[in-house]
């Protein structure tokens, strides 16, 4: 038998919302491990929690970026979460 399925929307309780942020987060990562090792790909993975923390995997090649334009990883993923905390401060000084 298969699972059910779930509306997709915000989960309201937070306790609930993170234990399902972080397997869901869990699980993102390890598809993108598989298809780094199945499929011989370069892959890279930045994970923003609502709390602006941040999570990231990259695959063992030195070079994600290239396709993005990135030349420095690390300064690139420091702007994201720059990025990401001024849209946070952005949503909760909105209201929103």
């Amino acid at each position: 038998m298969g699972r059910g399925k779930i509306e997709i929307k915000r989960i309201e309780n937070q306790s609930n919302r993170q234990v399902t942020f972080s397997k869901r987060k869990n699980g993102i990562l390890k598809k993108a491990k598989e298809i780094s090792v199945l499929c011989d790909a370069e892959v890279g993975v930045v994970v923003f929690s609502s709390a602006g923390y941040q999570e990231s995997w990259r695959s063992t090649r030195p070079t994600p970026g290239r396709y993005c334009g990135m030349r420095n990883t690390r300064a690139s993923v420091r702007k994201l979460t720059e990025s990401r905390k001024k849209m946070i401060t952005c949503r909760l000084s909105s209201g929103t």
